[in-house]
C-alpha cells in the first residue's frame, strides 16, 4: 500500500478512528490493532510475504528471550548467529541470489569457460532490507547487553511491523521505538498537529518535487543513447532532487503518520545538500541507515581505533556494503565504492579545512556524479553517460508539446524547496511561517502548500524509489 494512493487515504482514517476511539482504553488492544493494521498494510502488496515478517519476528523474539537467561558465551554466540543467518539468509536469497549467480557465471565467461545455471524468478519482498536490519539490530543489542529483551510478543511484533516506517524506514532502533509500545498513549493535539504538518510537507516533496523531476529524469535516463551531455547533466541534477524529495518526503510522511498515533520516530534527513563535505553529507542523508552501518559494521570492524591503513579499509568496506544493500546491481556497488573513495580522500588530504560555500558546491557536484551510477539502468549506460558529459555537451533536451511545463514546474518546485531549506539552514532564527505564533500565518503557509500540491502534484500513485531496496 502506497502513501500516495487512494487505498492509504481510506486505510489511515479507519485505523486512526479505531485506535483513538475504540481501543484507546486498553494498551494491549491498541498494540494488537497496530500489528493487525501493519499486516494489512503490508499484505495489501502481497500477503504471501507476511510469513517472512512473522517468522523473523518469532525468531528474534525467541532469541532475545534465550539471550536473557543464557550465560554460556558459546551458546550466546550461537543464538546471535541464528538471528543473523535467518535474517540475512532471507535478505540474501530474495535480493541477491540471481545477482551473485549471474556474476559468478560472467566471471567464468571472462576466462572462456561457460557455466550453465538457472536463475530463479524471485519477487523481491518490498521493505525486506529495512525491517530485516531493524529486527537484526534488536538481537545484536540484546546480545551485547545494551538492551533488555522484551517479554511482550505483541509489542515486539508491533515494533518490527509498525506500518508508518515498515517498508522504507526510518530504520528504528529497539531502544528508541520498542519502549514506546509499553507506555499508554493519550491523544496529544500538539503531536497530531506536528504529524499533519509533516505529512503535508512530505507530500509536497514527493508529489511536486520528486514526481515532477522524475518525468524529465526518466525521459533521459531510460533513453540514454538519444541524449547529449547537457541533458545528462540536467537530468542528474534533477535526479538529485528527485531522490531527495522522494525519500525525504516518504520519511516525513512516515514520521508524521507515526505522530498521529502518539509515536516519535528519528529524523532521517537533515538538509543534506548543504553539506560541506562527503562526511558531512552522510551525517545528513538517510541518517538511520548511516548510523546503522556505523554501529553494526564500521565500529565492529575496528572503526578508527585501528592503524591508519586499516581505518581507511574499514571506511571503504562499509560503503561498499552500503552500496550493495541498496540493490543487486553493480551500479550500486560502484556508487558505494565511489562514496568510500571520496571519504578516504577527505581523510587523507582534507583535514581541518575551513568550510565555505565552495565546499558545499563541490560536495554537491561529487554527490551528483555518484548519482549517475545510482540512477543508471546498468553499468554500460552509466559509463556512456559519463563519457558523453565529458566529450559531447550537445543540446539540452526540452520536452515538446504539452510536456513543455515539465521542466518549468520541476524548477519551480525545487526553487521553493531550496529557499525553504536555505532559510532553515542559515536563517532559522528569522521570521518563521510554518511555526509562526500567529495562526493566520500558519494557515496561509500550509494552505499554500496544499494548493501547490493540488495544482502541481503528479497524482499517478508512483512508487517511492526506496521501495525497491
Amino acid at each position: 500500500m502506497l502513501f500516495n494512493s487512494i487505498d492509504f487515504a481510506i486505510f489511515l482514517p479507519i485505523v486512526f478512528i479505531l485506535y483513538w476511539f475504540v481501543t484507546n482504553k486498553n494498551l494491549r488492544l491498541q498494540n494488537v490493532l497496530i500489528v493487525a493494521s501493519s499486516y494489512v498494510f503490508y499484505g495489501w502488496w502481497d500477503w504471501r510475504f507476511l510469513s517472512l515478517i512473522i517468522f523473523s519476528t518469532l525468531v528474534d523474539y525467541t532469541v532475545g528471550l534465550k539471550l536473557r537467561t543464557e550465560e554460556n558465551q558459546s551458546k550466546r554466540k550461537l543464538l546471535l548467529w541464528t538471528s543473523i543467518l535467518v535474517n540475512l539468509g532471507f535478505l540474501g536469497f530474495f535480493k541477491y541470489y540471481n545477482f551473485f549467480l549471474n556474476s559468478f557465471i560472467d566471471a567464468f565467461l571472462i576466462f572462456g569457460t561457460e557455466i550453465r545455471a538457472n536463475s530463479l524468478n524471485i519477487i523481491l519482498p518490498v521493505g525486506i532490507s529495512f525491517y530485516t536490519f531493524q529486527t537484526l539490530s534488536y538481537s545484536i543489542d540484546v546480545y551485547k547487553r545494551k538492551l533488555e529483551p522484551t517479554k511482550d510478543i505483541i509489542a515486539f511484533a508491533a515494533f518490527v511491523s509498525f506500518f508508518p516506517q515498515l517498508v522504507a524506514g526510518p530504520i528504528e532502533r529497539a531502544k528508541n521505538l520498542l519502549p514506546q509500545f509499553y507506555v499508554k498513549r493519550a491523544f496529544v493535539y500538539q503531536l497530531f498537529s506536528e504529524g499533519v504538518k509533516l505529512i503535508i510537507v512530505g507530500f509536497f516533496m514527493k508529489l511536486v518535487v520528486a514526481d515532477r523531476a522524475a518525468i524529465y529524469v526518466d525521459a533521459v535516463y531510460n533513453n540514454v543513447y538519444n541524449h547529449a551531455g547537457l541533458s545528462f547533466i540536467a537530468a542528474t541534477v534533477l535526479f538529485a532532487f528527485q531522490i531527495y524529495g522522494d525519500f525525504a518526503g516518504y520519511s516525513l510522511i512516515a514520521i508524521g503518520t507515526a505522530r498521529l498515533f502518539g509515536f516519535k520516530l528519528m529524523t532521517n534527513f537533515n538538509r543534506p545538500y548543504f553539506a560541506t563535505s562527503i562526511g558531512d553529507f552522510w551525517k545528513r542523508w538517510h541518517i538511520s541507515l548511516s548510523t546503522w552501518f556505523r554501529d553494526y559494521l564500521y565500529i565492529p570492524l575496528g572503526g578508527n581505533r585501528v592503524n591508519y591503513p586499516r581505518w581507511l579499509f574499514n571506511i571503504f568496506v562499509t560503503f561498499l556494503v552500503s552500496g550493495l544493500w541498496h540493490g543487486a546491481n553493480w551500479t550500486f556497488v560502484i556508487w558505494g565504492a565511489l562514496n568510500g573513495i571520496y571519504l578516504i580522500i577527505e581523510a587523507i588530504f582534507l583535514k581541518n579545512t575551513k568550510k565555505t560555500i565552495v565546499h558545499v558546491f563541490t560536495t554537491f557536484v561529487l554527490i551528483c556524479f555518484s548519482w549517475i551510477f545510482f540512477r543508471a539502468n546498468n553499468v554500460t549506460e552509466a559509463f556512456y553517460i559519463v563519457q558523453t558529459i565529458l566529450s559531447n555537451p550537445g543540446k539540452l533536451f526540452i520536452p515538446g508539446g504539452p510536456d513543455v511545463v515539465v521542466p518549468v514546474y520541476a524548477a519551480i518546485a525545487i526553487t521553493i524547496l531550496f529557499l525553504t531549506e536555505v532559510k532553515k539552514e542559515y536563517f532559522n532564527h528569522l521570521f518563521t511561517l510554518g511555526e509562526n505564533k500567529h495562526a493566520i500565518v500558519r494557515w496561509v503557509f500550509y494552505g499554500s502548500i496544499i494548493f501547490t500540491i493540488l495544482y502541481m502534484g503528479v497524482f499517478n500513485s508512483s512508487q517511492f524509489i526506496y521501495f525497491q531496496f
